[in-house]
């Protein structure tokens, strides 16, 4: 590590996060989207912070509450009307609209290189979705799937970009859809990898990527038994015994040895008219012992043996870990799957604040990677960033107001009017037991 230090802009991080979203960009899209017609109180770049730095990472999730930190930042108290009507289809519409923005400028800073022997690739996608369960009286409009009592959810379909350290794209769908339904192949994949589970595991899928130009990994189905027509150069087995063979007569005679191999899979697609047609394809196998299970490991993909050894595909296979770890972020520091609400459009909007706040500490922490160019960046982990992020969301968000001229001077006393009015009973003719006892 060099001793060299860093020029650093103070006011760095709330400038890259307002070029991210910049205020004429906010106020463009709120009109365009309806969330704001005229604007009063409700201020589009103010209320947009407000919820992505001021709330999002708090556990505390309810309306009032944000209304409280709104009105700290505007200096001013609004009625509850005002602030509760504003949780519309258009707000929805507003937030959506934020999330694939800030998806696009992360993309466009890809942040983190690939490593060398991936270099031939443009990237690595890995689709995934998690379930956030809702209160059972919206079990008609989203109704639990493989619930034995009456049960709501939502499923939060994510596809995640390795170089751009964050999601690529993001939908809300009811829980009862299937997964291989949320993922649309075109021409995005063209050149780049995706890491498939086996929820998306479907032969004609494969193909449309191998078509268009992409590429795949998936774990195999434990039923599958394809036909080996031949072992690829890496492969050290004896092709006599193994060539012709179907993987379940060869598999557990491997004795640990690396099975790399071409492989041939049968399937049937629908035709317009409504008849079946059988369709042969040709893919690679490559299954690795795995000593703590203790059995093999059994993948197929696309990616030729000359670009990616077997050991470099199963390797490659654990970096779907990735997304489990930014649901573990959504759910335990931005809190996606607090949603205690029956209205719907709080429930998506909820979703969508907690999206955007984890683009938002992608953006920082960007940033911060960037200034510690010498830092052993393998240590430099989401996980302990986004600890550090919650507890310091308070201070960018104090920033980013400073920066589009939210005046700070007289915020002590602004906190005490707005904790006076929110401390206040909103029902004033209710009878409290001790009105006659003490006050």
């Amino acid at each position: 590590m060099t001793d060299e230090k860093v020029c650093v802009d103070e006011d760095i991080f709330a400038k890259s996060l307002c070029m991210m979203f910049s205020v004429e960009w906010l106020r463009e899209t709120a009109r365009r989207t309806g969330f704001i017609k005229r604007e009063r109180k409700i201020t589009p770049e103010i209320f947009f912070w407000v919820l992505v730095l001021g709330y999002g990472p708090f556990l505390q999730r309810t309306l009032a509450g944000m209304k409280r930190m709104y009105e700290k930042a505007i200096k001013q108290t609004i009625s509850d009307s005002s602030w509760y009507y504003r949780f519309t289809p258009e707000l929805v519409a507003f937030l959506h609209e934020c999330v694939i923005h800030g998806m696009k400028q992360l993309a466009k800073e890809s942040c983190r290189s690939l490593d060398a022997h991936l270099n031939c690739f443009l990237d690595v996608l890995i689709q995934d979705s998690t379930i956030i369960r809702l209160n059972k009286v919206l079990a008609d409009k989203w109704p639990a799937a493989r619930s034995k009592t009456v049960a709501a959810g939502v499923k939060v379909s994510v596809l995640v970009s390795a170089r751009a350290n964050g999601p690529k794209s993001v939908s809300i769908i009811p829980e009862r859809t299937s997964d291989i339904k949320t993922l649309r192949i075109g021409s995005w994949i063209r050149g780049r990898i995706i890491l498939i589970d086996l929820g998306f595991y479907k032969y004609g899928i494969f193909s449309k990527i191998n078509n268009i130009g992409g590429y795949f990994v998936s774990r195999m189905k434990s039923n599958a038994n394809p036909v080996i027509l031949g072992l690829n150069k890496g492969c050290k087995l004896d092709k006599g015994r193994i060539k012709g063979k179907k993987l379940a007569e060869i598999i557990n005679g491997l004795n640990g040895e690396i099975l790399d191999a071409k492989i041939e899979i049968k399937y049937y697609k629908k035709e317009n008219t409504g008849r079946r047609e059988l369709i042969l394809e040709e893919f690679r196998l490559v299954a690795i012992y795995n000593l703590e299970d203790e059995k093999y490991h059994v993948y197929i993909t696309n990616i030729s043996d000359n670009l990616l050894t077997a050991e470099d595909i199963a390797y490659l296979y654990k970096g779907r870990w990735e997304i489990e770890l930014i649901f573990k972020e959504l759910k335990s520091k931005y809190q996606l799957d607090v949603v205690e609400t029956t209205n719907v459009q709080v429930i998506e909007a909820f979703i969508w604040i907690s999206i955007l706040t984890m683009i938002v500490s992608r953006e920082i922490y960007n940033i911060v990677r960037m200034l510690n160019p010498d830092r052993q960046i393998a240590r430099f982990t989401q996980m302990r960033w986004c600890n550090v992020f919650v507890e310091s969301s308070p201070d960018f968000l104090r920033e980013v107001l400073c920066y589009i001229g939210v005046n700070d001077s007289d915020i002590i006393k602004t906190k005490f009017e707005v904790y006076g009015s929110q401390a206040l009973d909103p029902h004033v003719n209710r009878e409290r037991f001790r009105d006659n006892l003490w006050a």
